[in-house]
């Protein structure tokens, strides 16, 4: 049975218009996979907490050695990673804030990025664990990005997940959604045709 799990990281939770294209992704895909098991993860529904250092002290101190607020900080992490890892399929929602990620996947990341369980360092340099994954990013901006310099999003996530051994990621853009109603629309329809081809 295969299993998809879906990250939304709006502000504006299931309200933002990268969830609702990672939803009818997510909903148009499961109808050719109808036996499949879904995961959601809405970072603004339940936003993790971002890195200090407690918590990469507990991730790097061994199982038997961590203090009891060690071993919460810990098991969440744990908790992602097993997520991610039982998934084939990774959906990400993601909106541009300020010409980056949002905070709240950024946080995300941090928690699933473990040496020696999601990557780990050899003699030719770093290698990711989590493979024979998909990815599908939906990346929606208010202004017009994807080719540019200011395009900041792209390869970061490409890099990251490729860095976790995600490497086959396909990214659909809807952009130019605040200028215009017409550009809005426009956008949207495009990203909603293309989504509905890459879920077939």
């Amino acid at each position: 049975m295969k299993t998809l799990l879906q990250i939304n990281s709006s502000i504006f939770s299931s309200g933002g218009q990268s969830s609702q294209l990672a939803d009818q992704f997510v909903a148009a895909w499961h109808s050719h996979h109808p036996n499949a098991r879904m995961i959601l993860r809405d970072l603004a529904q339940v936003p993790l907490p971002h890195l200090d250092a407690q918590r990469v002290a507990a991730f790097f101190t061994a199982p038997e050695a961590r203090t009891p607020e060690q071993q919460a900080f810990a098991a969440e992490s744990d908790a992602l990673i097993d997520e991610i890892k039982q998934a084939e399929i990774l959906v990400i929602g993601l909106p541009m804030y300020n010409f980056g990620i949002p905070s709240t996947l950024k946080a995300y990341f941090d928690h699933i990025a473990r040496a020696g369980i999601t990557f780990r360092y050899t003699a030719n340099g770093p290698e990711g664990l989590l493979t024979g994954k998909k990815a599908y990013v939906f990346a929606t901006r208010g202004g017009l990005y994807a080719g540019t310099p200011l395009d900041s999003q792209t390869g970061y996530v490409r890099n990251f997940l490729g860095f976790l051994g995600i490497a086959d990621v396909q990214f659909v853009y809807a952009e130019g959604l605040n200028m215009g109603e017409a550009s809005k629309e426009a956008a949207l329809a495009e990203a909603q045709q293309r989504l509905a081809m890459l879920a077939a």
